[in-house]
């Protein structure tokens, strides 16, 4: 086990394409840490770095205490679990999972007792003597990971494990590897692009976009207290709503009412010196059928027009349209009420918005991106094409500068 320390890592390719830009990262010994984002945003690459499979332009990178900058990934004593399961289809399990220790000349009893000992642990006891072609997605992936364990390293990397599996097996799976990571306790570092498994999986998280850093730190402190607009709307899902706001006295002006301020906004706000124009972000989960909202204190009730009703049994999803068009490039929703800002201050949110979009799928889908999605009580009446009062927790919402993407209600303005 061993705790890895990235001091200003960057990633600079021979035509001057900047992958990664100076990542400053502390990963404590046994910790488990998910580099997530979306594709292009250099997760892969930081974990190819830490690897050895990527040099490093600048900075200093220790694993242990050691600098391994210029070490070979034979020498890092690491493990690494890829996307694709890269077994030996000639080779039983028991073979393939030992593979790696006879090449380092561990006598045959020491490898025999490793190999029992991680199918036990991944419940492949039974399959040893099978070849992976007769093997399921699920259970080839375990092979992979036993690969890993029987080595013993210092630390696991892993790149996109589940990518390849269907969504059940993708469930249990990450069920498995959390469990087995805490059982083993060994550093491990894991990429994917899945916010969901980010938000299951990991002790902290790393958000990346565009090569940098956007924020590290619990899934619910990322989920709670998002830095900025971006981390915002990749950590969530359904993602966050984005409304276009008015700022005027003591409320948000928004295609869909008035929302009034709290203290807490309303003292953030003025920390900020907020301009007038600003983004209002909303989850989907802090809406609530007004009829089904009593004993919720504070909040405001709209009345909307359901457009599209999506029952998942736990939850009900109601879909909305909202007045007054997108905010520019809105990844789900949002007006276009207060964003008359400068065309360099639109044009960056416009893009953080077009991503979020494009990464979640539905700039793809062909749908106006004016929708607001709001969470609610399965047991409400609404109905495709009827109004519908809904109550928002205006104590929950986020407040961004459209000039910058900042969350102006982050606790650093409060």
């Amino acid at each position: 086990m061993a705790e890895i320390v990235l001091d200003g890592i960057t990633k600079r390719y021979p035509d001057g394409a900047l992958a990664v830009r100076d990542v400053d990262l502390t990963i404590a010994d046994g910790e488990f840490v998910i580099l997530v984002g979306p594709s292009g945003c250099g997760k892969s690459t930081t974990l190819n770095m830490i690897a050895g499979l990527e040099d490093i332009t600048e900075g200093t990178l220790r694993i242990a205490g050691e600098v391994v900058n210029d070490r070979a990934p034979k020498d890092r004593d690491i493990a690494m679990v890829f996307q694709s399961y890269a077994l030996y289809p000639h080779m039983s399990v028991r073979d393939n999972m030992g593979f790696a220790l006879r090449l380092a000349k561990v006598d045959k009893a020491t490898i025999a007792a490793k190999v029992e000992e991680a199918a036990r642990v991944l419940d492949l006891t039974r399959h040893l003597d099978r070849k992976p072609a007769n093997l399921s997605g699920g259970q080839r992936q375990r092979v992979a990971m036993g690969r890993a364990i029987v080595r013993d390293p210092k630390v696991f990397l892993m790149d996109e494990p589940l990518s390849n599996l269907d969504a059940k097996l993708r469930v249990q799976m990450r069920t498995q590897i959390a469990a087995l990571q805490r059982r083993l306790g060994t550093t491990t570092v894991y990429v994917t692009h899945d916010q969901v498994e980010a938000m299951t999986l990991g002790d902290r998280v790393v958000v990346m976009r565009s090569g940098v850093v956007q924020q590290v730190g619990s899934p619910q402190h990322l989920y709670d207290e998002p830095v900025n607009l971006f981390v915002a709307g990749f950590i969530g899902s359904p993602g966050m709503n984005f409304l276009g706001a008015a700022l005027e006295r003591d409320a948000l002006h928004t295609s869909l009412g008035a929302l009034p301020l709290d203290d807490r906004t309303r003292r953030a706000l003025e920390r900020a010196d907020a301009p007038r124009e600003l983004i209002v972000g909303i989850r989907p989960e802090d809406f609530e059928d007004a009829a089904l909202a009593e004993g919720h204190d504070g909040g405001v009730t709209v009345t909307v027009t359901v457009e599209v009703r999506e029952s998942v049994g736990s939850d009900v999803y109601v879909h909305f349209a909202e007045e007054g068009g997108p905010v520019a490039g809105s990844g789900g929703s949002g007006g276009s009420a207060g964003l008359a800002g400068s065309a360099g201050s639109v044009r960056s949110v416009s893009e953080e918005l077009a991503e979020l979009a494009a990464d979640s799928g539905r700039a793809d889908t062909g749908m106006l991106e004016h929708r607001v999605v709001a969470r609610l009580n399965p047991v409400t009446r609404a109905a495709e094409g009827g109004p519908l009062e809904l109550w928002v927790d205006t104590a929950r919402i986020h407040v961004f500068d459209p000039r910058s993407g900042a969350n102006l209600t982050h606790p650093e303005h409060a």
